[in-house]
């Protein structure tokens, strides 16, 4: 009686984690099912995601977001969110993944699934078109401006050649200001900033020179949702293939993709 009482236990074991596995993998087939798909964007950090002058989402993670709903024939429901709040949007099924700048670590792992990169997210080097900087080496006898003990910091000290004027401030908004107001030459500073910066000073003639630093961007989508993450995969690895995750970057980031980890 306890061996088949033990056997019953345990096959009732594995029959409540085989429904919990299936069950699970609803989220694809509700996808294809119900037509529709919601994602997480940002809409306050340009130039991935931002509200137009016709008050509509755009940047780089929104049209990577309609490009996802559109390979999987599905209607895009964009979900706002914020840093705090995107990933628990995805455990509690508020959305069904997560666009919106999400870098892959190791804590974030534990918690969510993460696809292939889509895009870059990186700190460079940005300086006027007339001013030729096409290496890191071009920086020797140049002044430049960076915010103190930010990455791109680190990542300058690190490389700049000697003879090269490094100018730290106490903040963005400072080190922008420097370089605006022609204290410096070039800036070192993060793409969100440096987009910012660009749209609102276009008489400067800024442009992207030089990678300092490489975090890219992660779907992010919940933990047993297996079938929907391979899924996610293919269609970035059929994007990248076609070029269309390079005319992304291109557009939002002037820059291409890349060579992308998985």
């Amino acid at each position: 009686m306890r061996k088949r009482g033990l056997l019953a236990a345990t096959l009732g074991l594995a029959l409540s984690l085989t429904a919990g596995s299936a069950l699970a993998q609803t989220a694809l087939a509700d996808i294809q099912k119900n037509k529709l798909v919601r994602i997480a964007v940002p809409t306050d950090f340009p130039p991935y995601g931002f509200v137009g002058v016709d008050m509509a989402p755009q940047g780089l993670d929104v049209d990577m977001a309609r490009l996802i709903a559109d390979k999987l024939g599905a209607k895009l429901e964009l979900v706002p969110v914020s840093s705090p709040n995107r990933i628990p949007y995805l455990q509690s099924k508020k959305v069904d993944m997560v666009i919106s700048t999400l870098g892959k670590n190791p804590e974030r792992e534990k918690v969510i699934n993460f696809s292939a990169a889509y895009s870059p997210f990186f700190q460079g080097i940005y300086a006027p078109r007339s001013l030729k900087v096409s290496s890191v080496a071009d920086l020797a006898g140049k002044s430049v401006a960076v915010t103190r003990g930010a990455i791109e910091d680190q990542e300058l000290t690190r490389v700049a050649p000697a003879g090269t004027d490094i100018k730290r401030f106490e903040d963005n908004n400072a080190t922008v200001s420097a370089y605006v107001s022609h204290q410096t030459q070039v800036i070192a500073t993060g793409v969100s900033v440096a987009e910012v910066m660009m749209q609102r000073n276009p008489a400067l003639g800024t442009e992207y020179k030089e990678l300092l630093k490489e975090s890219p961007n992660h779907i992010g989508l919940a933990k047993g949702e297996d079938t929907l993450l391979a899924k996610v995969n293919e269609i970035i690895a059929q994007a990248k293939a076609a070029g269309e995750l390079d005319k992304l970057s291109q557009k939002w980031l002037k820059r291409p993709a890349g060579n992308l980890p998985l």
